[in-house]
């Protein structure tokens, strides 16, 4: 079940520093890349020639050049040369896709491209924002992209999966602490949890600087079809609350097929900026914790497929949001087979201060 008419990351901007990237999105094989001028192009990745893959060939100059009989392609997909002759095939050119780049990602529309509006592009801005230090990743995971969304708004999973960065070894577990879950403009799930004078996970202790009780929330916030955002609260509890230190996790989920997901995610954070040994220690301490979450979902992908019985097989209590997003999705894939134009404004996904979120306690 994929979603078209919206705006998906296709990759990090710095990543399109090399000569080209090629990438399966939706299940479609795309080559994409900057061209001299910074201009972002995404075609299909198949010379319409012998169909080639544009990826085993060459760039050059702001053309692809296919690997197998030397036809180039502009960034527009028109075919500029056929070595061998002067005429050009009308039917020699590529499909392209609208691409830009926004809050430090190339996103992509895959949909209707007289629909691509840029204003739909969901707001991430902390990412790119010099009030925030941002911490990055990648990671590719062998699962279809709504069981990483159903992770992603049930954290109860923390105490079990993450026992080694952030979850916590209380007697009561992160599931013992109740998530209010609420949804927004028929296109927005958000759970709050508030975990208050717990012992400091390993992952906390990193961001207080040392071991001790803290006050913690969360929000887990999933807008669909497949952004997530955790906003993260904590502070020692002898410091208040209007001096937690604050993180923003960015979970960016792009389908690469009903098998795979691309996971582009960031810990953005509104402390201690500066520090670039406390970056790579929330980056490090962040790839070990999403390791621990690539285990677990690959796993229940084989199972699915083997079983052939979907998740959750039997439902409870903390699957509430999940089901909520599951719900909502299923709303979004309707609406557009209906209406092949059907767009969603995404809503903020937070108040501009992560404060606000505190209303909610």
């Amino acid at each position: 079940m994929f979603i078209r008419n919206t705006w998906y990351v296709a990759g990090f901007e710095h990543e399109f520093d090399q000569p080209f990237i090629a990438r399966r999105i939706l299940d479609t094989p795309l080559i994409m890349y900057r061209t001299s001028l910074g201009r972002y192009t995404a075609m299909d990745d198949s010379c319409p020639h012998r169909l080639l893959p544009l990826s085993k060939g060459k760039r050059v100059g702001d053309e692809m050049q296919c690997g197998y009989h030397g036809m180039c392609f502009s960034a527009d997909g028109q075919c500029t040369k056929v070595p061998g002759q002067t005429n050009i095939p009308s039917a020699a050119h590529v499909k392209t896709y609208p691409l830009e780049a926004l809050y430090g990602f190339v996103w992509i529309w895959m949909g209707d491209a007289d629909l691509a509006d840029t204003g739909l592009i969901p707001d991430v801005h902390w990412h790119s924002s010099p009030d925030w230090a941002s911490s990055r990743g990648y990671h590719h995971i062998e699962a279809h992209y709504t069981l990483l969304n159903d992770n992603l708004l049930d954290l109860s999973h923390e105490t079990y999966v993450h026992s080694r960065t952030i979850g916590n070894d209380e007697e009561e577990s992160i599931a013992g602490y109740t998530a209010k879950v609420s949804v927004e403009h028929d296109c927005l799930v958000r759970a709050h949890r508030e975990m208050p004078n717990i012992e400091a996970p390993p992952f906390f202790e990193l961001v207080i600087g040392r071991p001790c009780q803290i006050n913690r929330w969360q929000s887990a916030i999933h807008l669909v079809p497949s952004i997530n955002l955790t906003v993260v609260g904590v502070h020692p509890i002898e410091e208040d609350r209007t001096a937690a230190r604050i993180g923003h996790v960015l979970h960016l989920l792009t389908p690469e097929s009903e098998t795979g997901t691309h996971y582009f995610w960031a810990f953005v954070r509104n402390y201690r900026l500066d520090n670039a040994d406390l970056t790579e220690g929330i980056r490090k301490a962040s790839s070990a914790t999403f390791d621990e979450d690539k285990e677990v979902l690959e796993i229940q992908q084989q199972q699915m497929e083997r079983r052939k019985t979907p998740v959750p097989h039997v439902a409870i209590k903390l699957d509430e949001a999940p089901i909520r997003a599951r719900r909502l999705l299923e709303q979004r894939a309707a609406q557009e087979a209906s209406n092949p134009r059907h767009v969603v404004a995404p809503p903020a996904l937070v108040p501009e201060h992560s404060f606000a979120v505190l209303e909610e306690a």
